[in-house]
């Protein structure tokens, strides 16, 4: 029997706003333990939350760049259960009525087109986090950091479309570029500001009910994501196929070993008691509102992919790796309008060169010049290559340091000419041995008016010369 599987992903994105959703305390990573707290986010007695107006904008920016309906109300609504990490013993989310519904996101996998559903997204707090550091009584300790506590996430839930572990992992990469352009979600997955949850079933091919699924934690990259859905289908069929029944359940990913461990049971909604949160009221957006965030949505990745391929004839992907970064995707268009020659030269450069690019340390002026002086032969791509380090390290126009260090390559055919004449009176026996037949002399001759130069010749002028020379 084949199987094909099923799978749906929750990505909880941190939202990067300066204050938390329901206080202002600070969201900055890496604070000591327990330094951004205060009585809201620490739930203590008597404390009222207030929503911030930052989130409510950041997901709504991020419904409209995914196609999703928002909805005109929504409300928030206490999750209720208990871990050491979470003092109120409730979360604040949205359950029956959340922010947003029915969007998508359209992929590319497996060599094909795919739009992936998104069911909703919602608003809510994150819990705190559990250290498990040094000893108490003879055991480990553990230590709660509520710094997270209440910090700003957005929960997007997709639809289960997905079939493919790479289909996954393409949804993922595709949902984070989007976040990123947005400047709602920072995307970094080793801090936990982009994570994501995953739901595995498998099912007999053509079936339509869906199987018992599985949900998978603890998955930092999207390569793991790929892997541990990849483990989960292949633990899952031959779980069935050996007669055995798959459970519902959560279960964590061991990335070192490569397999996924039980958990604990799966819950279900009712588990967790939801009921509207008596402290906040309902949220109303306004119609107007909407409509003003929809004007400030970018130009997304998948449009600026194609357009960039479009208007520049570069391969699609050295437009992927251009798109990467709306920042570098723009320093190329404003390099390429400054010189409008080979713009495949002035991709490679700016993809070579997108650290220094992204740390602020190159200028588009810098690149368009060097591919410039590179294609009308002023400059060679080794001595290119210097003058964009030296650019780099002191902040000077590239063509300055150029003239300054006497670096121009000579591409005048009529002043090489003496040279190569002078070379090959020089070196009589050698040519005679390249009218013999011994055509690679030819890189001698090369070496030999480079020596002359100092370096300076145009390598491809000097043969041209050569070869009319030689006859």
């Amino acid at each position: 029997m084949e199987f094909e599987a099923v799978i749906g992903l929750e990505v909880h994105a941190q939202l990067s706003t300066r204050s938390k959703i329901f206080c202002a305390c600070s969201t900055a990573f890496g604070a000591p333990p327990n330094e951004n707290t205060c009585p809201v986010c620490t739930g203590m007695p008597g404390v009222l939350p207030v929503l911030n107006r930052r989130v409510v904008e950041f997901a709504i920016r991020t419904a409209l760049a995914t196609s999703c309906e928002v909805q005109k109300k929504s409300v928030f609504a206490r999750k209720n259960y208990f871990y050491p990490d979470l003092p109120k013993a409730y979360q604040i989310s949205q359950y029956e009525l959340p922010l947003a519904l029915a969007g998508h996101v359209n992929i590319e996998a497996n060599g094909r087109m795919k739009r992936i559903g998104i069911t909703r997204i919602h608003m809510e707090e994150d819990a705190g986090k559990l250290v498990h550091e040094g000893e108490f009584a003879g055991a480990q300790a553990s230590l709660a950091d509520l710094n997270r506590c209440s910090v700003p996430l957005m929960e997007i839930v997709s639809e289960p479309d997905i079939r493919t572990p790479e289909e996954a992992g393409a949804y993922l990469r595709r949902l984070r570029d989007i976040l990123v352009y947005l400047e709602v979600c920072d995307g970094n997955m080793e801090e936990g500001s982009f994570r994501c949850d995953a739901n595995v079933s498998v099912r007999p091919k053509g079936q339509k009910k869906f199987g018992t699924k599985a949900e998978l934690k603890n998955m930092n990259s999207f390569r793991n994501v790929e892997k541990a859905i990849e483990y989960e289908i292949n633990r899952q069929t031959e779980l069935i196929e050996d007669g055995g029944k798959v459970v519902q359940e959560t279960r964590l990913w061991d990335a070192a070993a490569g397999i996924t461990i039980s958990m604990r049971g799966k819950e279900e909604a009712h588990d967790y008691r939801y009921f509207p949160d008596p402290d906040l009221l309902p949220l109303v957006v306004d119609g107007a509102w909407v409509e003003e965030l929809r004007k400030t949505i970018p130009e997304l990745p998948a449009e600026k992919i194609a357009r960039l391929t479009a208007a520049y004839g570069l391969s699609k992907y050295d437009a992927e790796l251009l798109s990467a970064s709306r920042a570098l995707a723009a320093f190329f268009e404003a390099s390429a309008a400054l010189f409008g020659g080979n713009h495949k030269v002035t991709a490679n450069e700016c993809i070579q060169w997108k650290e220094s690019i992204a740390s602020g340390k190159l200028f588009p002026e810098t690149i368009a010049h060097a591919v410039e002086d590179r294609e009308t032969g002023a400059i060679s791509a080794t001595v290119s290559k210097k003058l964009v380090e030296i650019a780099i390290e002191t902040g000077k126009p590239i063509r300055e340091i150029r003239d300054e260090l006497g670096l121009t390559q000579v591409s005048d055919a009529g002043a090489l000419e003496e040279i190569v004449s002078r070379v090959l009176a020089s070196n009589p026996k050698e040519v005679d041995s390249y009218r013999a037949g011994k055509s690679g002399l030819l890189s001698f001759f090369v070496g030999q008016v480079m020596k002359e130069t100092r370096g300076k010749a145009n390598p491809r002028i000097v043969q041209e010369v050569l070869r009319k020379k030689l006859g």
